[in-house]
């Protein structure tokens, strides 16, 4: 072991605590070193520094006591300068100061500390107080019902009507039935703008193009085409491979896939522009009655009357899950939510069930409705004040019935928020959109009627009966007028009043 130099001098020596009394009555240049000490402790208003820091070193030797030192007399000295710790330590401010220090202190002036300590409070007094945020208002309150009214009864269909939707801006409707005709309407007047024919057979299923420049259709006779609104001219080429009846299309959003399920059991994913099958996904085991694209694109989901719902991959075609419910009812129609997290499936026990397929577990369940024989359809839709912004944002489910009447469910009470009745038959398909910020649903049924609904105000007055229909009086196209079919001349339209009944609720968020 190295013999310690002893012309070294310990640096922990300087410390006056564990100095010996021989030491410090010897040393004047100690007492010196410790007036000055003083001096700048009171006059710097920072942590004292030792004398010779450049020589300090901090090893696993030095003792607690000695860095105790140092914390003491920084908080003695704290106490002067800032408001009181609320750690209580003992006053220790005149400790170990001999009369010679205090001489000192006075002849620097800084003997009144408590004066200095009251200067620095009347100069924070004197700032502006801290602003505190105002209290956030309480989240407004929640409907509880909605208050849609007919606004437009829409004839010139000859049979039933099973498939109806907006365009992507709401401003045209699109309808198809069981008489092989598709027919478009003006949203804002609802009168008939164009029929398109040319299918062999009745159409079960219309889709818009993102665009909103072309409708494709899916017939009975097992092609799939496409009527451009802006031409008036159907697409030269027809989209021909299922060997069954089409029964649902759905677009990707970029509007050049397009997917289709038939009663062949298969789902294709069609080339727009080719006209021809990109893939074939051997889906189901039965026919293929419901398709969606969730929001991205990136997601397909089919149902079957074999009651199986599937996820698949877009891109691969992998089939990602298989959503199985216990009773295994069939399934006729399924819907994406806005975000993408759920599916909304339909099927014939009177059911329309909210699926978290992540998890593959129900987490709702929707009654209410009849549907034991058809393939209804539906959609989601957003409801609330719309001056008010609802965190996350309010939205609803909502479906036809086979005893004719509309049902909207709230996606997380599953209250019944209305009822509407107003189609004399089946209600097959219910679709939601928006223009000029009113809100309003468009249904189709085997009455062959297609209805316009809008959100009114509490305080509105429903529309008066006897006004004119929309096919009352001819629409006109690129300057041209287009009479409308009238089958009955029928003007009446009904109100509805709402009624609906409550359930169990359970926490989802659909944002």
């Amino acid at each position: 072991m190295p013999t310690p130099n002893p012309r070294r001098r310990d640096p922990r020596a300087q410390s006056p605590v564990e100095s010996s009394s021989d030491e410090l009555a010897a040393g004047s240049d100690h007492e010196e070193a410790e007036r000055r000490r003083a001096s700048w402790t009171m006059h710097k208003g920072f942590t004292p520094q030792r004398p010779y820091q450049q020589e300090r070193q901090f090893t696993g030797s030095e003792s607690p006591d000695e860095l105790a030192v140092d914390a003491d007399e920084y908080w003695r000295g704290s106490r002067r300068r800032r408001s009181p710790s609320p750690i209580k330590r003992p006053d220790s401010s005149h400790e170990g100061q001999s009369h010679d220090e205090s001489e000192v202190l006075a002849e620097d002036g800084m003997t009144n500390v408590d004066e200095t300590h009251d200067n620095a409070a009347d100069a924070m007094s004197d700032r502006s107080p801290t602003p505190v945020p105002p209290p956030s208002p309480p989240p407004p309150s929640k409907p509880d019902h909605l208050n849609y009214k007919e606004k437009f009864v829409l004839r010139g269909h000859l049979r039933g009507v099973s498939a109806v939707q907006f365009s992507p801006d709401c401003s045209m409707i699109a309808s198809a039935g069981a008489d092989a005709a598709i027919k478009v309407w003006s949203t804002a007047t609802g009168r008939l703008i164009y029929t398109f024919e040319g299918h062999l057979a009745g159409i079960s299923t219309l889709a818009w193009s993102p665009d909103g420049q072309w409708i494709a259709s899916g017939s009975d006779d097992k092609t799939i085409r496409f009527w451009n609104v802006n031409t008036l001219k159907p697409h030269t080429k027809n989209f021909v491979g299922h060997h069954n009846y089409v029964y649902q299309i759905a677009f990707t959003p970029k509007g050049n896939i397009l997917i289709s399920g038939s009663y062949d059991e298969a789902v294709f994913m069609w080339d727009v522009r080719r006209a021809r099958v990109m893939r074939s996904l051997p889906a189901h085991s039965d026919p293929v009655a419901g398709i969606d694209v969730v929001h991205d694109g990136t997601l397909i989901v089919s149902c079957a009357l074999d009651g199986l719902v599937r996820v698949w991959d877009t891109h691969s075609g992998q089939c990602l899950r298989t959503l199985v419910h216990e009773d295994n009812p069939p399934a006729t129609c399924v819907k994406f939510s806005p975000n993408g997290k759920y599916i909304l499936a339909w099927t014939l026990d009177g059911c329309v069930r909210l699926w978290n397929y992540v998890e593959s577990r129900v987490i709702k369940t929707f009654q209410g409705h009849v549907n034991k024989k058809y393939s209804l359809s539906g959609c989601f839709g957003l409801y609330g004040p719309p001056d008010v912004k609802y965190t996350p944002p309010l939205c609803f489910a909502v479906s036809g019935s086979e005893d004719g009447a509309i049902l909207f469910w709230d996606l997380v009470s599953k209250n019944t928020l209305q009822r509407l009745e107003g189609h004399t038959d089946v209600v097959l398909g219910v679709h939601t959109g928006k223009l000029d910020g009113k809100r309003l649903v468009v249904s189709c049924g085997l009455d062959k009627t297609v209805r316009v609904w809008e959100e009114a105000s509490e305080d509105e007055s429903p529309v008066a009966p006897g006004i004119a229909t929309s096919d009352a009086t001819p629409a006109e196209v690129n300057g041209q007028e287009t009479p409308a079919h009238d089958e009955d001349g029928d003007d009446a339209m009904a109100d509805a009043p709402p009624s609906g009944d409550a359930t169990p609720a359970e926490d989802v968020t659909m944002t």
